[in-house]
């Protein structure tokens, strides 16, 4: 006779009842706040393990250096969102958060994923499955995710530092020598250069953290969001939402 009973669903990263909140198994109030930093609870809630010195470190750095880049994309969509239903705190901000994807801000977990795939291959091995991951995203006539960037077509400023703060934090360097050899691979094989832009930057300082390619997005969120939230306070009080919707109207003409 078959058993239908079905295991019971369980979570693992909470629980609560009247007297306690507890994280992983830590007690919120007596083991975590006033102890944790927003990054290291990030790590810990969604990884299940201690954050180590390093990953703390990256992952702080990585959402201070993809919170802000002016009025992209997302940061328009929020204000102006604002502009129409001033009611809704939380929609203006949401509306600016589905706009973080492929084009803007949202490329390091592709780039990760190819990282992974990179170092994942024997040290011998890797200059090859570089140029295999290029023809892949050639193949499917698709942009290589990490390179390339609309302002800053000459060098991004942001690279650099982050890379050398995961250096200075004790990096391994196996996954920034993976994005070396990545971007050597898109210089031989696209026929344009392609600058390396801060989401590559992202992918690999966040694969020497151990974080996962499948979790980067999560925290280019998380970053974005805290952004977005600025945004909207000073669109409260030093409203351009209206002059944003008139200038878009004056710059797009209509048919005859």
């Amino acid at each position: 006779m078959v058993d239908r009973k079905k295991t019971r669903a369980a979570t693992a990263i909470c629980e609560f009842d009247s007297d306690r909140i507890l994280i992983r198994g830590r007690n919120l109030v007596d083991d975590i706040m006033g102890k944790y930093s927003f990054s290291e609870l990030l790590v810990l809630q969604a990884l299940g393990r201690e954050p180590s010195k390093l990953q703390s470190r990256i992952v702080d750095s990585v959402l201070v250096t993809i919170m802000e880049h002016g009025l992209v994309p997302s940061a328009v969509v929020t204000r102006l969102t604002h502009g129409g239903a001033p009611e809704s705190f939380q929609g203006a901000i949401a509306a600016g958060l589905l706009g973080v994807g492929d084009r803007y801000a949202g490329t390091a977990a592709a780039c990760g994923a190819m990282l992974e795939r990179m170092v994942a291959v024997p040290v011998s091995e890797r200059p090859a499955q570089s140029r295999k991951e290029i023809a892949n995203c050639r193949e499917r006539r698709e942009q290589v995710p990490g390179f390339g960037h609309p302002v800053h077509d000459k060098r991004d400023p942001r690279v650099e530092r982050l890379l050398d703060i995961a250096r200075e934090a004790g990096a391994e360097g196996s996954f920034i020598d993976a994005l070396d050899l990545l971007a050597e691979s898109v210089r031989q094989e696209v026929a344009k250069p392609l600058v390396t832009n801060v989401s590559a930057a992202i992918a690999a300082v966040l694969c020497e953290a151990e974080i996962p390619a499948r979790m980067m997005r999560g925290i280019v969120l998380t970053a974005r969001c805290a952004g977005l939230v600025g945004h909207l306070l000073e669109e409260m009080d030093n409203p351009i939402a209206d002059e944003m919707w008139l200038a878009a109207r004056a710059a797009v003409t209509s048919p005859d």
